[in-house]
């Protein structure tokens, strides 16, 4: 199976187990996915991440997080820009999901940020996802 897009990969496998009820979801790590795992952990769409070390590139293991009467926290995860069309903000374009209650991840000169963060550093870049 070839990889191509790995962020869409690692967002595909976050949905589909979040629709599973599953506690938590094991994916090949990558600094990427790893900033993104951190972005999500401090925003509070996922309980908490860790990376298993194995002699290959590592397994990203991210532990998912439901609401106190079992609802998903992440109701739903969008690749944004891909492979094959990118697509950018300014740092007045910045997109707003669901009016600031979701999340837009943003790669930017200084690594990646929520689209909250872009805003206050007055900073674009590719937007690489989005999560409510």
């Amino acid at each position: 199976m070839s990889q191509t897009d790995p962020i869409a990969d690692m967002l595909t496998r976050i949905r589909n187990a979040v629709q599973a009820r599953k506690k938590e979801v094991s994916l090949p790590s990558s600094g990427i996915k790893i900033e993104i795992a951190k972005i999500l952990r401090e925003e509070g769409f996922i309980r908490n991440y860790k990376v298993i070390e194995d002699k290959k590139q590592g397994i990203l293991n991210i532990i998912l997080k439901y609401a106190e009467d079992n609802q998903n926290v992440i109701t739903g995860i969008r690749r944004v820009s891909s492979p094959g069309c990118r697509i950018y903000c300014t740092k007045d374009s910045v997109p707003k999901v669901l009016d600031g209650l979701g999340l837009a991840i943003v790669s930017t000169s200084k690594g990646l940020m929520s689209g909250q963060k872009c805003e206050e550093a007055g900073i674009g870049g590719e937007v690489l996802c989005s999560i409510w």
